[in-house]
């Protein structure tokens, strides 16, 4: 079956037509999966974000019929939010000559074959926590950067309740040159409020469920982010890591792209 490049050089060509074309990419746009799922493999080339599993809420025989066939399609599989036997069954069925690499901290598993590389965009992402127990939600951000093409730095356990450890990590991102930056926080979400301030990039916001009492489960950090009287702060919802490092490489890409043309 033709890639989608393949697709574009043979019509570049003139051995394709306008319809058979079409009707390639028509049949490239889905692939079904039984009953149980209809996966986007063309998601990337089309904006930009790879299709990603959802692993959480599905069963494990279904989680690995999906990940074949993603895998035979597009060359690497991006599961999120996996269980520990989820994990482990990924690990017992990989195909041969894949390389499955799981990130423990963000619950994550990366299924590729050997000739799938990742292409750096020379974008530059900066990610930050409040605290140690938001670092899960962070790394789920740093992944997917990662696996877009981008460079991404990261300082752990830098919130406000100690806020002299946030100068030093902040000042690093400013000197990188830094496109976008990612604050996760949980209780009451004020680092976002307060990086937003300091800096002259976006910044996006992530609060967390790390939190209990009133505003639990993440409601207080999303109230103060989204009330947030500094500008230049978006958020995203609570726990929203994926999400997070999706739009963070949106900008980081765009700005990386403009910089290239730039520079040449």
């Amino acid at each position: 079956m033709l890639t989608l490049r393949e697709v574009l050089e043979k019509f570049a060509k003139n051995e394709l037509s306008v319809e058979e074309a079409e009707r390639i990419l028509r049949f490239h746009a889905i692939e079904e999966i039984g009953n149980c799922a209809k996966i986007d493999v063309n998601r990337e080339f089309r904006n930009g974000v790879p299709e990603i599993i959802l692993a959480e809420g599905k069963s494990t025989s279904d989680l690995l019929k999906i990940s074949q066939k993603l895998l035979s399609k597009s060359g690497r599989v991006i599961i999120s939010r996996c269980s520990q036997e989820q994990i482990s069954a990924l690990r017992e069925t990989v195909s041969e000559g894949a390389i499955l690499q799981v990130h423990e901290r963000a619950r994550m598993v990366i299924i590729r074959k050997a000739d799938a590389v990742v292409k750096s965009t020379g974008g530059k992402i900066g990610i930050l926590t409040a605290g140690t127990s938001d670092i899960g939600v962070a790394e789920e951000a740093k992944v997917i950067a990662e696996e877009m093409g981008c460079e991404v730095f990261a300082a752990y356990d830098v919130g406000v309740a100690g806020i002299h450890r946030l100068m030093t990590p902040l000042k690093d991102l400013v000197l990188k040159d830094a496109d976008v930056i990612v604050v996760v926080a949980g209780r009451e979400g004020a680092l976002a409020s307060v990086v937003a301030g300091l800096v002259d990039v976006p910044v996006i916001g992530v609060p967390t469920s790390n939190s209990f009492g009133f505003g639990e489960k993440g409601l207080s950090a999303l109230m103060a982010m989204l009330q947030s009287c500094s500008l230049g702060l978006a958020v995203v919802n609570i726990d929203g890591g994926v999400a997070a490092g999706a739009v963070a490489t949106a900008i980081a890409n765009r700005a990386a792209k403009f910089r290239i043309q730039k520079q040449s």
